[in-house]
């Protein structure tokens, strides 16, 4: 289990940022892990915003909302920079499915670190194809720790780490639970790929 760190080396102006990258398949557990972190940080009644791109309506327009149903507040954006104007003085900054931002949340992400905060990104790594999503390579190379959760293959039982798309679109960003994805081994992820190229 990830524990906070404590950092005791302070830069000039007294606080000293950070950036932790949360990421993994789908249904591995990464917005349940966000929500941990922020919620302890809330405890420790230190300020915190948080956000998540306005196109990710799937359970709540507004909430953040795991798969297991825990849930907590947040500010939908259109666009990387609106976390910047919308963070204020907050201690801690959280952000899901980062995989849906531009290309502007790593600078985004940077910017609020170097200001003294400490940053939570959650995200899936890899798209349905198994190939690096979005932003997210950049993320998981700037922070200063990373996580990468797994989920259970639906197949095999086995560890998963490739969300699998039922069904034929093809294109990158579609949304869905699991009437649309299943989590795959490795293994049972390109068995499914390979099968399907076959198919069409």
């Amino acid at each position: 289990m990830f524990l906070e760190p404590h950092l005791e080396t302070r830069e000039r102006d007294g606080r000293s940022g950070w950036i932790e990258v949360i990421c993994g398949s789908m249904f591995s557990g990464k917005t349940e892990e966000l929500i941990r972190r922020l919620t302890r940080a809330l405890i420790a009644k230190q300020k915190v915003e948080i956000f998540k791109p306005k196109l990710d309506t799937r359970y709540h327009e507004e909430k953040i909302v795991s798969h297991a149903s825990r849930e907590i507040r947040s500010t939908p954006v259109d666009f990387a920079n609106d976390i910047i104007l919308l963070s204020g003085d907050c201690d801690v900054v959280g952000i899901d499915e980062a995989q849906f931002f531009d290309a502007g949340i790593v600078d985004v992400c940077n910017n609020l670190a170097n200001s003294g905060k400490r940053v939570i990104v959650a995200g899936l790594d890899m798209d349905f194809e198994g190939r690096p999503f979005g932003p997210m390579p950049n993320l998981l190379a700037i922070a200063e720790f990373v996580t990468k959760v797994h989920a259970i293959c639906s197949q095999t039982g086995a560890m998963a780490s490739y969300s699998y798309r039922l069904g034929d679109d093809s294109s990158q960003v579609v949304l869905g639970e699991k009437d649309k994805y299943e989590a795959r081994s490795r293994k049972a992820f390109f068995e499914g790929m390979k099968n399907r190229k076959k198919k069409s």
